[in-house]
Order: structure tokens, then C-alpha cells, then sequence
């Protein structure tokens, strides 16, 4: 294959030669501006350390600059030693014995330079010993300081952005920065301490051959460069493949885990679990062991590149010593000088590669941290209504989901009196749960208006909106904290009053379940963490149910909030529930008709609107929707 451009061989005089061979160069350096370009986001990560802990910040970098200058000090002390040595060496002995060359105090200076060498050599240790223990606790600071904002921000962010598939390859991407990227600030640090002590170096190196320094530099860049390349290539292989990484991750959680080892087994499904994660992992190890190699190949080559022109040096330096341009201290400084100077240039380019890398994958957390929510506080909310006098009022609303064609809900007209309970019934997919997000402000409206007493949701400060409504889901979370954490977790800002708790547990009568428990209401549950209990699905309901009781609010929504009880624990529930809603607006959501005529009115929904609404026994006679849907359900139970 001709490796040149078409129309051009190789020593080609044809005329066009030259823009061929600069618009080559052009396209070869744009993607080095690209990989340079990512070092934009240092300032915000040091903007981050400050932040985390100003007075760690100034301790290292006081403590690097000062290493930094160990090791010329040390080359130049060894340097002058050797001289001492040869010019003693060429005097006269004192005497045969030690003790003459003391007496004479022919060994006061060399002993001198030797203590002051030593001294140089532990002191460095000591601050290579005192910069690691201060840059590790700056690190762990930043990396709790940065987890505490991640979760910080992603708590403000709408549902829609976590729902979203590739924003959850986002929110994973920064999840894994956070932990992961702490190292670059010891990398940082250390490119910094390098490059110092390479001005100290080529400093002292100047005054003797200034050109050998622009020959190692320049025989440096290419393996550089390469390393440029090479990151990139890697941040893009990892970018790429975040899907499948989630994948892999996603597959491991379910081959080795409790909550999922029970249905693998009684199903089977180790083979075909283990055969699809071994398949992504082939895949993803693949295009490793790709990049893996290249890069290898091309590594060895500048690496040659490197140790040749390092040896070009050298022979000029050995070259000077025998014509006796230079002493043999300065040969040992010179020579000193050169293998560190090198070691630390090539560090610095590489290293200003691998910083290019790093700085890349800041890109994933800053990116985060940039999301702007679109469901937020108004600049100036109004208070929520207490008590609810007029009720709430659906206005024409109508919802799709982000990238949807289908509407969810639309033209929605309905209202919930201040302190009247409604049901909605419907099958699956015809708005219900919609309907809930809509109402705590999950979502917003695509089009028309929600109100609580005449007022726009979208005037009501967020935190002042969620807490006067208590939801119940029936996807709850099962948290793995003490009984008592589970139900304060409804109220959290309420946690520790134990009277509250208990009076919440009451009311959901959860708590005949606590009373079961060995330790009560500090009874860890679940079986993620040790002396954990783990409770059945309906006992797990009535604890999810205690969190909304823990909340005074205006408006309770039951979302399936008895999906795994049975029929009298239902019942039991639902009385409860319905001498405990007085002067509130509720909203329930069932399958089950024994639960939603209890209800002072129901909603029948269809393809996302209105289709019936009534009393049960007004439905029923009606003959309509509702009325089919229930003789359908009760036909199960004849």
C-alpha cells in the first residue's frame, strides 16, 4: 500500500507538494490541540482542592517545591566532593594511617560535604515521606468533598434526566471520576515538583552544553506525542463502551448478589448469565488488548529514539572530561544532570500526556456538575396553601415523555376537593402514575396547568411543594438502615423524634411488625449488612406506608400502596387510611376495586384522559367502563 497521498510519491518535486505535506501536518496537530485543550478543566479541579481543604493545598506544594530542589543541591555537593577527592589525592600524604589524615585535617572539608550529602539524601526522604502523607489526605478529602457534591447535585436534577439511558452513561461516567480521578492531583503535583527540578538542573547543565538540552527535549517530543495519541484513544474506548461497561456491571450485580440469588437459582440462570457477561467482556478485552499493543509497538520505538540521543550526550560530556575541559566532579555533575534531566523530561512530556488523559475524564464529572434541572424554584415561591381550601385542578394538562410519540396524558380536566379522597383506576399505560409525577412535580406539564387553590405548581418552592404531599410508591425503596431509619427516611428532617416515628408506625400498622423484631425499632433491616433482618414483601408495605404518615401533609397520594398485602391487611390498611385522611385531598391508585370504591369519587382513565368519573355505585350503574372492569375482576373471585 502506498503510505503517501494521492498524487504524490515519495520525493515528488510536483509543485502541489508542499500544501499537501503542511495540510497533512495541519490535520496531525489539530487533535493534539484537542488533547491539550481537556488541561481547560485543571482550574476547576483546583478550584475543587481549595475548596476541600486550603491549608492541605499549601502544605504540599510547599513540601514538593522544597524537594524539588534536593537533587540538584545533591548532584552539585557530589560534584564537589569528587573534586575535594582528586585534589587531596594529589597532595602529598600526611601519613599512612587514618588518624595522620585527621590530625592534618586533610579530611575536614570531604567529611563536611559528605555529612551535608547525607543530610540532603534525608531530608528528601523525609519529605517524600511528609508529601505522600499530606497529598494522600488532600486526596481522600477531595474525593469525599466531590462524592458529598455529586450526590448534592444529582439530588436536584429532574427524574427525566435520570431516566434517560444516556444519562445514566453520564451520571456512571462521573460516579466512577469522583473515586477515580483523585489520582490525578498526586499527578498534578508531581509535574509540578518535576518540572522545578528540571530549571534547577538545566540551570547548572547550561553553563556547559545549552544545545545538549534541545537535543534531549526534541528527541523527547515524538514519544510524547505518542502518548497523546494514545490516551485519547483510550478515553474514547472507555466513552464507547460505557453502555457495555454498564452492561457488565449490571450482569455482575445479578450473578452475585442477594437479592437476585434466590430467582437465579430456582430459574437457572448461572450459564446464561455468566455465558452474556463473558461475552461483553471478550468484547470490551478485545478492543483493549488493540489499543494495548499499538501502543506497545510504538512506545518501544520512541523509546529508542530517546535512549540513543541520551547517549549521543553523554559521549560529548566523556569526550569534554578527556580533553580535559571539564573536572572529573563536573563530569560526575554533568553526567548526573543528563541521566536526570532525561528521566524528568521524558516524565514531563509523558507525564503532560497522561495529565491530557486524566483531564479528559474530568470532562465526565464537570459535564455532570454542569446539567442545569428545568423542574427547579421559582426566584420568588409563594407559600403552599395550609390547609387546602378550594382543592387542586388538573387544567387541560397533557404530558409526553422526553423522545416519545405518544402522549401519556392529554387534556386532562379534573379536580381533587381540599378534603375529598379520588381514585383513578385503568389499565396499565393509561396515565395513572403520570398523573402522580405530574402532581409532586417530577415532571412538568408539556402543556395546560396544574393548581393547588388557584396557584400555578410550578410557583411553589420544591422542598416546600414535596414535603406537603405524602407519597406512597409502590416501587419504595427498602432501605438497609434500623426500623426506625426506614420510617424516618419519610420526613428526614423530622429524624430522631421517636414519638413521631412511632405514632407513624402506628397508623400504617407497621407496628406489629417492629414489635416482632429482636431489637425493635433499632432493628437493622434487610440482609445487605450484618444482624440484618430481612422482612416479607407486605411487611417491607406497611414500613414504606409509616413514611408518609410521618408527614403532616396537605395532600396524601397512595400510589399501589397495597400491591403485596393480602386481602384483610389491605382491608385493615385501608380503613385506616380512611379515617386518617379526613381534611385532606387524597389520591389513590389500585387495581383493586374492593380498595377504590371506598373512594368519594372515581377517575376512569383511557389512552391518558378522562373517560368516566363518579361514585362506585354511580359507575356501576352507568354500565360503562368501570362497570366492565369490575364485573372482570370480580368474575376472578366466584
Amino acid at each position: 500500500m502506498n503510505p503517501w497521498p494521492r498524487g504524490e510519491t515519495r520525493g515528488s518535486s510536483q509543485g502541489n507538494s508542499s500544501p499537501m505535506i503542511w495540510k497533512r501536518l495541519l490535520i496531525d496537530l489539530a487533535p493534539l490541540r484537542d488533547r491539550l485543550g481537556t488541561l481547560r478543566n485543571l482550574p476547576r479541579l483546583f478550584g475543587l482542592v481549595w475548596g476541600t481543604s486550603p491549608a492541605l493545598a499549601l502544605l504540599t506544594v510547599a513540601l514538593r517545591l522544597l524537594r524539588a530542589l534536593l537533587p540538584t543541591a545533591a548532584l552539585y555537593v557530589g560534584k564537589l566532593i569528587v573534586d575535594a577527592v582528586v585534589a587531596e589525592a594529589r597532595l602529598p600524604h600526611p601519613g599512612p594511617a587514618l588518624s595522620d589524615w585527621i590530625a592534618a585535617g586533610r579530611l575536614t572539608h570531604v567529611a563536611l560535604l559528605v555529612l551535608a550529602e547525607a543530610g540532603l539524601g534525608i531530608l528528601s526522604d523525609l519529605l517524600g515521606r511528609a508529601s505522600s502523607l499530606v497529598g494522600d489526605l488532600l486526596g481522600q478529602r477531595y474525593s469525599d468533598s466531590a462524592s458529598l457534591r455529586l450526590m448534592r447535585h444529582a439530588a436536584t436534577l429532574d427524574l427525566e434526566q435520570f431516566e434517560s439511558s444516556d444519562q445514566q452513561d453520564r451520571l456512571d461516567r462521573a460516579r466512577r471520576q469522583v473515586t477515580g480521578r483523585s489520582s490525578v492531583l498526586q499527578l498534578v503535583f508531581g509535574q509540578a515538583q518535576d518540572l522545578v527540578t528540571v530549571v534547577a538542573l538545566a540551570l547548572g547543565f547550561a553553563a556547559y552544553a545549552p544545545w545538549l538540552l534541545l537535543l534531549l527535549a526534541l528527541a523527547l517530543v515524538p514519544a510524547a506525542y505518542g502518548e497523546l495519541h494514545f490516551n485519547r484513544e483510550g478515553y474514547r474506548l472507555n466513552f464507547s463502551r460505557t453502555p457495555e461497561r454498564r452492561q457488565v456491571d449490571y450482569l455482575r450485580y445479578l450473578g452475585a448478589s442477594v437479592e437476585t440469588a434466590k430467582e437465579v437459582k430456582l430459574f437457572g440462570l448461572e450459564g446464561f448469565l455468566a455465558a452474556r457477561f463473558a461475552a461483553l467482556s471478550e468484547l470490551m478485552y478485545g478492543d483493549t488488548r488493540r489499543l494495548a499493543t499499538r501502543r506497545a509497538l510504538w512506545g518501544g520505538s520512541f523509546a529508542t529514539l530517546s535512549a540513543l540521543s541520551y547517549y549521543a550526550g553523554y559521549a560529548v560530556i566523556l569526550w569534554r572530561a578527556l580533553d580535559g575541559q571539564v573536572t572529573i566532579g563536573d563530569l560526575g555533575f554533568l553526567a548526573g544532570s543528563l541521566l536526570r534531566l532525561r528521566s524528568l523530561l521524558e516524565g514531563l512530556l509523558l507525564g503532560l500526556s497522561q495529565l491530557a488523559s486524566q483531564a479528559a475524564y474530568l470532562d465526565d464529572l464537570f459535564s455532570f456538575f454542569d446539567i442545569v434541572p428545568q423542574v427547579a424554584t421559582p426566584p420568588d415561591p409563594v407559600p403552599f396553601p395550609s390547609p387546602i381550601r378550594t382543592g387542586i385542578r388538573f387544567e387541560n394538562v397533557g404530558f409526553r415523555y422526553p423522545e416519545a410519540e405518544r402522549w401519556a396524558v392529554r387534556g386532562l380536566d379534573f379536580e381533587i376537593g381540599g378534603a375529598e379522597v379520588v381514585a383513578l383506576v385503568g389499565e396499565n399505560g393509561a396515565g395513572k402514575t403520570t398523573i402522580v409525577k405530574l402532581l409532586s412535580r417530577l415532571y412538568d406539564p408539556t402543556e395546560g396547568r396544574i393548581t393547588v387553590d388557584g396557584i400555578d405548581l410550578r410557583r411553589f418552592a420544591l422542598d416546600d411543594l414535596r414535603t406537603r404531599i405524602a407519597l406512597i410508591l409502590q416501587d419504595f425503596v427498602r432501605y438497609s438502615f434500623t426500623a426506625a431509619e426506614n420510617i424516618e427516611v419519610g420526613l428526614i428532617g423530622r429524624a430522631g423524634e421517636r414519638d413521631r416515628v412511632v405514632d407513624a408506625a402506628e397508623r400504617a400498622l407497621a407496628d406489629r411488625v417492629i414489635a416482632r423484631l429482636p431489637l425493635r425499632y433499632e432493628q437493622p433491616l434487610g440482609r445487605r449488612f450484618k444482624d440484618g433482618v430481612e422482612l416479607s414483601g407486605g411487611e417491607w408495605q406497611k414500613v414504606a406506608i409509616a413514611r408518609a404518615y410521618m408527614r403532616d401533609g396537605a395532600v396524601l397520594v397512595l400510589d399501589e400502596p397495597t400491591a403485596a398485602l393480602d386481602a384483610r391487611a389491605e382491608y385493615d390498611v385501608f380503613r385506616r387510611f380512611r379515617d386518617l385522611s379526613l381534611g385532606r385531598a387524597c389520591l389513590i391508585i389500585s387495581h383493586r376495586f374492593s380498595t377504590v370504591r371506598m373512594a368519594d369519587r372515581i377517575l376512569v382513565l383511557e389512552d391518558g384522559r378522562v373517560a368516566e368519573a363518579g361514585s362506585h355505585a354511580e359507575l356501576l350503574a352507568r354500565g360503562g367502563r368501570y362497570a366492565a372492569l369490575f364485573e372482570l375482576q370480580a368474575a376472578g373471585y366466584r
